[in-house]
C-alpha cells in the first residue's frame, strides 16, 4: 500500500515540474518580448537542468525560445562570438526535438536564424582577416562550417586562415578533415554586391545569389570559375608536416592524394616542390618532366615551374619557362613580371659590390664596369616591364617599377608620360 503512495507522490512530483517548466518558458518568452533578452536567458538557465525528461513539443518550445534570445543578445553586441555558438546549438537540438516528435512547429524558423547566423560568422570571419585576427576569423569560419557541413568551403577557408594564424596544428587537423572528405573546391563561385554594406557577399548557389538581387537586397552579380585546391591543401600539409620535422608523412600525403587523384596535375606539382624543399633535386627532376609530358602548352603549369625553378635559384630553367609561358600566351601578364623582378634581383649584388669600393684606380674602374652592368639589366626589364603595364595599366606596383628604371637610366621623356598616366 505504501509502494503505491510513493509512485503518487513521484507522479506530482513530474506533474509539479512540468508545469514549473511551462511557467518559465513563457517567463522567458516574455522578457524576450520586452527586450530583455539577457533577463530570459537567466529564466531559461534555471530550467535547463530539467528539460531532459520534458516531452519532445516542450523540449522544441524551450530551444526557440533559448535560441532567440541568444541571438538577440548577439544582434546586440553582447558577447556576439560565444552567443552566436549558444543560439545556433539551441536551433540546431531543437530541430532534433521536432524530428524525434514527429510534429514541426519551429524548424523552419529555427533553420533561416541557423542561416542568419551563419553568415553573421562568415561576415565577422571576414572582418576579423581585415584587422589580422586571424584565429578569431578561422574559429569563426570552422564554426560557420559546423552549421552547414554540405558548405566545405568554409572548412576550407577555416583551415587557411589557421595557417595565417600560424596554429598549425589546428590547420592540420582541418587539412586533415578535407582530405577525408576528398574535397577540391572545384566549381562556381557566386558574388553579388550588398547594397547595403557595399560589400561583395559570397553565395553557394546561383539560385540563391539570383534571389537576392531580384529581391533588391544586392547588385552587381559576378560568377566565378574556380580551380581544384587539393594541391594547395596538399602543399600546405606538406609544409606543415616538414616544418614539424615528419617528412616522411608528408611524401605519403601527396603520394596518396596522387593516387585517389590521377588526373590532378597540382598534387604532382606540390609533390615535385616538397622534393626541391627536401633538396631532393633528382626526384624534383623526374616529377617536373612528367607534368610537363602531360601538359606540354598549359601556361598556369609551366608558370608554376617557373615560380618553382625561381624558388630553387634555377634562373635558367625559370627564364625558359616564363619565357615558354609568354610564347603560348602573348598575353600572360605574370609571366612579363616575374622575368623582369627576377632579373631586378640581381641588382643588390650589383649594389653591394659598389658600395664595397674605394677611390683607387682600379675601384673606379670597377665602378663603372658595375654601373654598365646595372644599366644594362635596367635596359633588360624594360620590354617586359612595358608589356606589362601595357597588359595591365591599372597595376600601381608594375608601373612605379617602370617609373624607377625609367628614372635610373635618365629616361626622362618616358618618365614623363608614364607618370602622366598614372
Amino acid at each position: 500500500m505504501k509502494s503505491k503512495y510513493v509512485l503518487l507522490a513521484s507522479s506530482l512530483l513530474i506533474s509539479v515540474a512540468t508545469f514549473a517548466q511551462k511557467d518559465q518558458i513563457k517567463a522567458a518568452e516574455k522578457a524576450l518580448k520586452a527586450g530583455k533578452s539577457q533577463e530570459a536567458v537567466t529564466i531559461l538557465m534555471e530550467a535547463e537542468s530539467l528539460i531532459a525528461n520534458a516531452p519532445d513539443a516542450e523540449k522544441a518550445q524551450f530551444f526557440f525560445v533559448k535560441g532567440n534570445s541568444l541571438l538577440d543578445l548577439a544582434n546586440k553586441n553582447v558577447d556576439t562570438n560565444t552567443n552566436l555558438s549558444l543560439a545556433a546549438k539551441a536551433y540546431q537540438d531543437l530541430i532534433v526535438s521536432e524530428k524525434a516528435s514527429g510534429k514541426v512547429k519551429f524548424s523552419t524558423q529555427a533553420a533561416t536564424s541557423i542561416s542568419e547566423i551563419k553568415f553573421k560568422l562568415i561576415n565577422g570571419a571576414i572582418a576579423d582577416s581585415k584587422i589580422d585576427k586571424h584565429a578569431d576569423s578561422a574559429k569563426k569560419l570552422y564554426d560557420a562550417y559546423l552549421l552547414d557541413k554540405k558548405d566545405t568551403i568554409n572548412l576550407y577557408y577555416a583551415a587557411s586562415t589557421y595557417v595565417n594564424a600560424k596554429d598549425y596544428d589546428a590547420a592540420l587537423k582541418l587539412y586533415n578533415d578535407l582530405k577525408n572528405l576528398n574535397y577540391s573546391g572545384k566549381g562556381t563561385s557566386y558574388f553579388a554586391v550588398n547594397k547595403l554594406t557595399s560589400q561583395e557577399d559570397f553565395f553557394t548557389t546561383l539560385q540563391e545569389r539570383d534571389r537576392m538581387v531580384k529581391l533588391g537586397t544586392h547588385e552587381k552579380p559576378r560568377t566565378e570559375v574556380t580551380p581544384s585546391k587539393r594541391g594547395e591543401i596538399y602543399k600546405n600539409m606538406a609544409l606543415i608536416l616538414v616544418e614539424k620535422g615528419r617528412t616522411e608523412e608528408a611524401k605519403k600525403a601527396i603520394s596518396e592524394a596522387r593516387i585517389a587523384n590521377p588526373e590532378d596535375t597540382s598534387l604532382t606539382l606540390t609533390e615535385a616542390n616538397l622534393y626541391l624543399e627536401t633538396k631532393d633535386f633528382e626526384m624534383y627532376k623526374k616529377l617536373i618532366a612528367e607534368v610537363l609530358e602531360k601538359n606540354p602548352n598549359d601556361v598556369e603549369l609551366i608558370f608554376n615551374l617557373g615560380v618553382l625553378s625561381a624558388n630553387a635559384n634555377n634562373v635558367a630553367d625559370a627564364e625558359k619557362y616564363y619565357k615558354k609561358v609568354i610564347e603560348i600566351n602573348p598575353k600572360y601578364t605574370n609571366g612579363y613580371i616575374n622575368l623582369a623582378a627576377m632579373k631586378l634581383e640581381n641588382e643588390k649584388v650589383i649594389i653591394d659590390e659598389m658600395n664595397k669600393l674605394g677611390t683607387s684606380t682600379k675601384d673606379m674602374k670597377r665602378y663603372d664596369e658595375l654601373k654598365k652592368k646595372r644599366e644594362d639589366l635596367f635596359k633588360a626589364t624594360i620590354p617586359y616591364l612595358e608589356k606589362a603595364v601595357e597588359l595591365d595599366p591599372k597595376n600601381a606596383d608594375v608601373s612605379k617599377t617602370l617609373l624607377g628604371v625609367y628614372n635610373a637610366l635618365e629616361m626622362t621623356a618616358e618618365y614623363k608620360a608614364l607618370k602622366a598616366k598614372l
